[in-house]
């Protein structure tokens, strides 16, 4: 048995912090190359009108359904009764929930009393923000989660 010495003991502690400053440095890096960056610009200016826009958007009464099925995502909107809506504008982000590099920014079509777009979606869980605007122009916004097991 090999007598433990300081060059050992030395040797142990410098390896043990190599592991531990490298490790560090990776999730360090992993976290800021996959920071999708700010969601506003100034949060204190656009927190200004937040109470009322809010209200605006619920006095609507809409929800908004994210299905994915076959390569084929649906959005059905909906008001308090439960009843299909068309809106306006629309735009919607579909991406990951922890890094922007699958970000998708699909175009959607009114079919039926959905709005439709075809995309390849790999499996588990996607975010789905989509913005509108009723016919008055209420400005809605909602994210939803979508888990896709395909």
């Amino acid at each position: 048995m090999t007598e433990l010495t300081g060059k050992h003991v030395f040797a142990i502690t410098t390896g043990a912090f190599a592991v531990i400053i490298g490790v560090n440095a990776v999730l360090a890096f992993k976290a800021v190359s996959t920071f999708p960056g700010l969601e506003v610009g100034n949060s204190y200016v656009a927190s200004q009108g937040f109470n009322d826009r809010k209200a605006a958007q619920e006095a609507l009464g809409w929800t908004m359904m994210p299905v994915y099925v076959d390569g084929r995502l649906e959005l059905a909107f909906a008001d308090r009764d439960g009843l299909p809506v068309r809106v306006q504008d629309l735009q919607v982000l579909v991406g990951r929930a922890t890094e922007a590099r699958d970000d998708l920014w699909p175009v959607f079509s009114l079919v039926g009393d959905a709005y439709a777009a075809d995309l390849d979606l790999a499996r588990g869980k996607w975010i789905v923000k989509a913005t509108a605007r009723a016919a008055d122009g209420t400005f809605f916004e909602q994210r939803s989660e979508l888990f896709v097991r395909e």
